[in-house]
């Protein structure tokens, strides 16, 4: 593609924040630090995590790039960035969290492959950038369409990014076509976040936002949109990122016999709180996110100071000054919600959140059940134990 440079040129790193907490440098993976997540509905920039399957693409000539729409349409093209730019411009407030987020608690049961992470792989973030619904058009595919005259019925999105687990290939990933045509998906080509154009690290010139599904489907870096009649073959939608049960390990998995993930389930954690704090007997805040997948609200943050023995409700909020209504049309559907409970804390105690979404799902209370040897989706409840010191520092 003109306009990208060679392997050479990956050495220039992007700038970014010296308090991340680096998880892998090559690939380049990184999160902020709890308490940075939970202090804005919308994250900056800056302490939105950082996931990457290989190195970071250099894109210069932004001129001549484009994107090339192949495959079972009618009407192939290349679109440029002026094209997109073009199209009538969608702001969509979007959660995007990746499917690892608390993989280090998850391998304290067990071992699992995989990056890393503590609670902050997630983030918010106001997206700027074209519906792909009204891209799609440009090539002749009706809005709300689930099949396309030849037999196209998924949208494969292809990265720049090169990767070893695609032998060196492009980073891909699809979703179904009538996702991609349903304007209310608010499946975006993005080609702004928070305001500002996209960074590197986040995908510069262009990715996909796809809502309330994992984020290893909103593809960065994007290079070609094909049309294609069954998923994506890519590693990493049929030998990654799939949920499996505990019994399954490295000796006996067979990866055709689960779905690719799409949605994420219920989530939430605690942020004010790092574990093993030391804090003084008495009053203690307690904030943090909760989020699910499919544009599902939050129905009910509960908080425990007795390891789940009682539980307060806390209360939920995203901007401040409106009310959090679940399912509404004054809140944010892709977004996550922030949450606050006050409680009395006079010991050692370890302190719980679990979160219930507008569909009644509820976290697992155990990390044990479900435990799986990627380590994705580590939806339990979240714990952090606390100490209370009683002296006057």
């Amino acid at each position: 593609m003109p306009g990208v440079r060679g392997p050479s040129d990956y050495s220039l790193e992007p700038p970014r924040h010296p308090s991340l907490q680096i998880n892998s440098k090559e690939p380049f993976n990184a999160e902020p630090p709890r308490s940075a997540l939970a202090s804005s509905y919308v994250t900056p920039v800056d302490f939105f995590y950082k996931r990457n399957h290989g190195p970071i693409p250099v894109i210069d000539d932004i001129h001549s790039y484009s994107v090339s729409f192949t495959g079972l349409i009618e009407n192939p093209k290349q679109l440029f960035m002026k094209d997109i730019r073009a199209l009538p411009k969608y702001l969509v407030t979007a959660t995007l969290q990746c499917a690892g987020n608390r993989r280090t608690a998850m391998s304290k049961t067990r071992t699992v492959k995989g990056v890393g992470w503590d609670v902050s792989a997630i983030g918010n973030a106001v997206w700027g950038g074209a519906k792909l619904a009204d891209v799609l058009e440009l090539v002749g595919i009706p809005k709300l369409t689930g099949a396309t005259r030849s037999g196209g019925k998924h949208v494969e999105f292809v990265s720049v990014d090169k990767c070893k687990e695609e032998n060196g290939g492009p980073y891909k990933a699809s979703i179904p076509l009538i996702q991609a045509t349903n304007p209310e998906a608010d499946v975006l080509l993005a080609y702004e976040m928070n305001g500002e154009t996209l960074n590197r690290d986040h995908g510069y010139p262009l990715r996909v936002v796809v809502p309330g599904v994992i984020g290893a489907r909103s593809v960065k870096w994007l290079d070609s949109i094909n049309v294609i009649a069954e998923e994506c073959q890519g590693f990493f939608m049929q030998k990654d990122y799939k949920m499996f049960p505990p019994s399954v390990n490295w000796d006996n998995i067979d990866w055709s016999t689960r779905r690719p993930q799409m949605d994420f389930p219920v989530q939430c954690a605690i942020c004010s709180l790092e574990d093993v704090n030391a804090i003084k007997p008495g009053k203690v805040k307690i904030t943090g996110y909760a989020a699910s997948g499919g544009g599902r609200g939050i129905e009910r943050v509960d908080v425990s100071v007795d390891g789940g023995k009682t539980w307060i409700e806390a209360s939920r909020y995203q901007r401040t000054g409106i009310p959090y209504i679940s399912e509404h049309t004054s809140s944010d559907k892709w977004a996550w919600v922030l949450f606050e409970a006050m409680a009395d804390v006079q010991q050692n105690t370890e302190i719980v959140a679990k979160a219930v979404d507008s569909a009644a799902n509820v976290q697992p209370e155990k990390v044990e059940e479900i435990w799986n040897l990627r380590g994705i989706l580590n939806t339990s409840w979240h714990r952090v134990q606390v100490r209370v010191g009683h002296s006057s520092l």
